[in-house]
């Protein structure tokens, strides 16, 4: 007798031991939701809206694209561990506080925010509709699974519509196959001259999402990155119409060299190419031997 109820008593623990693990414990990392909870901690001025736009990127890429968007008038970067240090600081500011941000763990007094944070409209929706949607999955089959059938007409006619596990709309795929390449995530670097009025105008004009610095993509250095669009530019400020004929001839000769690198590895990260100059005449002059070439004439002073 004792050795019966020993046997039903280990049946019994075994059976509790093997028992089905609850929804809750089997729900995968979301990397989309990661990146909108950490997003979240932080002011945004647009609401949040850029963030859950970029939210299935990497994180980096996430913080690249809308760190034009954050509240700065609230948010001090420290460099407490001196990994973003880079020549001046002043000038470099928003290049450090991306690099701040990047680090896979944030450093305590790294990032001070003044004033409580609340997590920005856009932001609060999206995580909200995945938790109810991880709750709906969550909940027991109680209803009997449909005919093959009817399976194809709610396939058919659900087909339009955006899929995804959480409900959360597809993203273009193009762009971030190319971001995953390491060499095609921009990389902003100080400017490489000490020409202030070509660095002001580099600045100024695109304008530079990461004023004071030149960006490296796919290898090549490029005086800015457009803020808001995917627009990497070179630009060129001195006064070509003043130079000689012979000079003019060198000097184009020169540039063509140098527009054939930064086109070829702006179109193989997926960015466009823009061309600033000085004068109509700078611009007529490349224009005749490179008719594709997207130029805008910027007046910027010398």
């Amino acid at each position: 007798m004792r050795l019966r109820a020993c046997a039903a008593l280990l049946l019994f623990l075994s059976a509790c031991a093997t028992s089905t693990p609850s929804p809750r414990a089997r729900a995968p990392w979301n990397p989309r939701v990661a990146n909108l909870q950490r997003a979240a901690t932080l002011p945004w001025m647009d609401g949040g809206r850029c963030v859950v736009r970029e939210a299935s990127n990497e994180w980096s890429v996430l913080v690249e694209r809308c760190f034009h968007t954050l509240d700065h008038d609230r948010i001090t970067f420290r460099d407490v561990t001196g990994n973003c240090s880079v020549a001046s600081a002043g000038a470099a500011a928003i290049g450090l506080g991306v690099c701040i941000l990047i680090a896979p763990e944030l450093i305590v007094g790294a990032v001070i925010v003044a004033g409580a944070v609340v997590v920005a409209v856009a932001i609060k929706e999206e995580l909200d509709a995945y938790r109810r949607a991880s709750r709906e999955r969550a909940k027991p089959e109680t209803q009997a699974r449909p005919s093959n059938a009817q399976a194809r007409l709610t396939h058919r006619k659900l087909k339009p519509e955006p899929s995804g596990q959480d409900g959360f709309p597809p993203v273009l795929t193009d762009p971030l196959d190319r971001e995953h390449r390491p060499e095609c995530r921009p990389v902003p670097v100080p400017h490489a001259g000490r020409d202030a009025p070509h660095n002001e105008c580099a600045d100024r004009f695109p304008p530079n999402r990461y004023p004071g610095m030149d960006v490296f993509v796919g290898g090549e250095r490029f005086d800015a990155l457009q803020v808001g669009v995917r627009v990497l530019w070179e630009i060129k400020t001195h006064r070509f119409d003043t130079y000689p004929d012979f000079i003019q001839e060198r000097e184009i000769e020169k540039e063509l060299e140098q527009i054939e690198r930064e086109r070829k590895a702006a179109a193989a990260c997926g960015y466009g190419f823009i061309m600033g100059v000085s004068t109509q005449a700078h611009k007529d002059a490349l224009l005749a031997v490179v008719p594709s070439l997207r130029i805008v004439v910027t007046g910027c002073k010398r």
